[in-house]
């Protein structure tokens, strides 16, 4: 998952888009843009049946965008991140529960160490755990009701300054 594997789709893609010339720019763009995203799979930096989406973390030091993948049926939920190797700097998992409640997480079948931000349905992050222990069985508990949690590569929460009370802005706090 790093530029150099982006790069390279965008190279994929580009070349299989030569074929394609004589056809109308808007047509031409569509095909680019499915190219673009079939090399974005093969290079495994979105996985099959995942759909990217941005939000942004208004910090006090700034806003930070950050491309997300949706859990949002109990599926999705259940498997989260499970048996991936790397998540890029810049992605997360935002899991949606629909309503606030009380939400326990853990780590089992999770390669790779996660910040999660526990968020209520109004945006604000309001409990958040950093540097989770991969393959951990422990329960990781919000604390709090909250409508979602969002997990990120652990140590974005220490590098980029995300607290308690930050706001999340994405369409399922109503903004975004």
């Amino acid at each position: 998952m790093t530029f150099d594997r982006t790069a390279s789709a965008f190279v994929a893609a580009s070349r299989q888009l030569r074929g394609f010339r004589g056809c109308g720019r808007g047509l031409a763009l569509a095909v680019a843009a499915v190219l673009f995203a079939s090399q974005l799979l093969v290079a495994g930096l979105v996985p099959a049946g995942a759909t990217a989406e941005q939000l942004t973390i208004l910090t006090k030091a700034g806003p930070l965008g950050v491309e997300i993948e949706m859990a949002v049926t109990p599926a999705q939920r259940s498997k989260g991140l499970m048996y991936r190797t790397e998540l890029a700097p810049n992605a997360g998992m935002l899991f949606d529960f629909g309503v606030d409640q009380p939400i326990s997480m853990w780590m089992k079948n999770t390669y790779i160490p996660l910040d999660m931000l526990f968020i209520r349905s109004d945006g604000r992050i309001a409990s958040i755990a950093t540097d989770t222990v991969p393959l951990s069985t422990a329960t990781i508990s919000s604390g709090v009701p909250v409508k979602a949690v969002l997990e990120l590569p652990a140590g974005t929460v220490r590098a980029k300054g995300i607290a308690v009370g930050d706001r999340i802005e994405h369409r399922l706090f109503g903004g975004g």
